[in-house]
């Protein structure tokens, strides 16, 4: 179930990546896709688009907070989610204070010790089903067993879709950083296709493993799926290591996100769209005010993990969904405009899918569906109720920025 929702959401995503790539080749600007919303739909789109993804990264952090409590838990059972929160937010606040170096050093040992971690992962879970080790099952009999290869049918698959777009988020930033290449013609097209191709397998591929060698019926939200498999391989400390790694890769995502929304906060500001304190770097270049604002919202995660500590992880991932269905679907909308412009001038895009605008408005329809299934989910029907109050936030936000406050 969850492969063929891997699968859907993956060609989906791949189309708002090529999107996003025939703008980037053709105007390889540096920067967010901000910049093509305020371009071909004007300034409040520039703005809605750019305040948007600042909040969709800070949830992911704030996520990734609630999700360090449940991996702490492995080796301290009772020790507050809040805790764990809290001392992650120090952390990594002090760290995003120092220059960017320092940053650099820290984020490529996390990035190595993750892909290492997967490989080995998808190594030694097909070495375990390929060879008569332990008690796991030795074929794929798992996939189909337990009432099915899809047990809850379409209607299953559909509600699957929902959780596992938010794995995808993040992706777009490819198309983004792609334009600050030498020769963007040639290396967005082979980033964006490398990307994806990488994501998929390494998705498809490790749930197959995780699949096969665990009934899906019997895994749920308490540890990681990794951890509960090989914590019954029997080599020692084996799943202490990858609670460790998975502790590692969510650090490193509340990192990458920190300092993502710290420089979005930075360059809103020099866009004019945020208060202007905002706009300053201190003397190293490092954005220390902004730092301090992004660490304080993200601070928030720890009053939930406190309140609500069985739900926050929940609740922040449908937040995060939602923003990023806005953001693929300015996407979407933005290179509607940026075609029919560019088809009106008579000019040829040397990248561009074959299938416009049929591609755009499946997207859309897709995106749509989306949102509609996410009121299915009980913990996941909250964000969807809250999008308009989001948006109607921005839009208010706009109006002032416009008439009465200066920044």
């Amino acid at each position: 179930m969850a492969k063929i929702a891997y699968c859907v959401i993956g060609i989906v995503i791949y189309l708002v990546m090529r999107m996003l790539g025939e703008m980037v080749v053709d105007e390889p600007v540096a920067g967010s896709f901000t910049y093509f919303a305020n371009k071909y739909y004007g300034a409040f789109w520039g703005f809605l688009t750019g305040w948007n993804y600042w909040l969709c990264y800070i949830i992911v952090s704030m996520s990734e907070l609630a999700a360090i409590g449940i991996y702490m838990n492995f080796w301290f059972p009772h020790l507050p989610h809040w805790v764990s929160a809290l001392v992650c937010v120090i952390l990594i606040t002090l760290v995003n204070f120092s220059q960017v170096k320092l940053y650099g050093d820290i984020e490529f040992i996390m990035t190595v010790i993750k892909i290492a971690a997967i490989v080995c992962m998808i190594v030694l879970g097909f070495a375990i089903l390929f060879t008569e080790y332990g008690s796991f099952p030795h074929d794929f009999h798992n996939l189909w067993s337990n009432h099915g290869f899809a047990p809850h049918g379409a209607w299953g698959i559909a509600l699957s879709l929902v959780a596992v777009t938010f794995s995808f988020g993040g992706v777009e930033l490819v198309g983004i950083t792609a334009a600050e290449a030498e020769n963007p013609k040639k290396i967005i097209p082979k980033a964006i296709n490398g990307v994806m191709l990488q994501i998929l397998f390494l998705y498809i591929v490790s749930y197959i493993m995780l699949a096969a060698l665990y009934p899906w019926n019997e895994i749920g939200m308490k540890d990681s799926p990794f951890v509960l498999i090989f914590s019954h391989v029997g080599i020692p400390y084996t799943a202490d290591i990858l609670n460790f790694i998975i502790l590692i890769a969510s650090l490193s995502v509340y990192n990458s996100a920190m300092y993502s929304t710290s420089r979005m906060l930075y360059s809103l500001a020099q866009e004019g769209n945020a208060p202007r304190f905002l706009a300053s770097l201190s003397k190293k270049g490092v954005p220390i005010k902004q730092t301090i604002v992004t660490s304080g919202i993200t601070f928030l995660a720890v009053p939930l993990t406190y309140f609500f500590p069985q739900r926050t992880f929940m609740y922040l991932m449908a937040g995060a969904i939602i923003s990023l269905i806005i953001a693929w679907f300015t996407i979407v909308i933005v290179n509607l405009r940026f075609r029919r412009m560019k088809e009106k001038a008579g000019i040829e895009l040397d990248y561009k899918l074959g299938i416009y605008p049929f591609d755009n408005y499946l997207c859309i329809l897709f995106l749509i569906f989306i949102v509609a299934m996410m009121t299915q989910i009980a913990d996941m029907a909250i964000a969807v109720y809250l999008m308009p109050v989001w948006l109607l936030i921005l839009v208010l936000g706009y109006v002032l920025k416009r008439k009465f406050i200066k920044i």
